[in-house]
């Protein structure tokens, strides 16, 4: 957009440094989501595997668990809190290890995903190419007065009143081609 058409609107165009600004905070927002998802926190319980847990059940470490889905939580004696993954499909063999060793049984849904985030999930990379598609054929239209790649078939002639020529006979009086050029037409004529 020019400048005249943003005026026309009513709204100052974006200089270069509040675009950049712009694009920094943004991605500055990005990695903190990214890596914040990924981090862990100090309240999240401690992985660990399917056989350890088996082993404090049995040496009754254990004080409850949570079966949820194919995720074991659970909570050891000393209160710190665990999570498993359970490889078997059938609870029938935890549940009798469980019972025997006096452990606390809860079970709980299995946690349904986020619908609108793996639907942003899955559109994520088609969208990331749709901007910077759109950005890159921005750039090559040239956002200030079409001189970018794609503007060949654009031209930028205007049409000159009388009032509006600079040029005097002064201008030209010692060019020994313009005085060829006169020659010429009047030769013609």
């Amino acid at each position: 957009m020019s400048l005249k058409a943003a005026r026309l609107r009513g709204r100052k165009p974006l200089n270069d440094l509040t675009k950049n600004i712009l694009l920094w905070v943004v991605i500055v927002i990005v990695l903190l989501l990214v890596f914040s998802r990924y981090m862990p926190t100090n309240g999240q319980p401690q992985d660990i595997p399917y056989s350890a847990f088996i082993e404090d059940v049995k040496n009754n470490r254990v004080e409850s668990v949570i079966l949820q889905g194919e995720t074991i939580y659970g909570v050891h004696k000393d209160k710190s809190t665990f999570k498993a993954r359970n490889p078997e499909t059938d609870y029938t063999a935890l549940l009798g290890t469980l019972l025997k060793a006096g452990v606390v049984i809860d079970s709980r849904e299995p946690k349904q995903p986020n619908f609108i985030g793996q639907l942003l999930l899955q559109m994520a990379p088609a969208l990331l190419l749709i901007l910077v598609f759109l950005y890159m054929l921005r750039q090559m239209q040239g956002a200030s007065g079409g001189r970018g790649a794609m503007s060949f078939g654009k031209s930028r002639a205007r049409l000159l009143g009388e009032d509006q020529v600079n040029v005097t006979f002064a201008d030209v009086a010692g060019v020994e081609e313009a005085k060829q050029e006169v020659a010429e037409i009047v030769d013609f004529l």
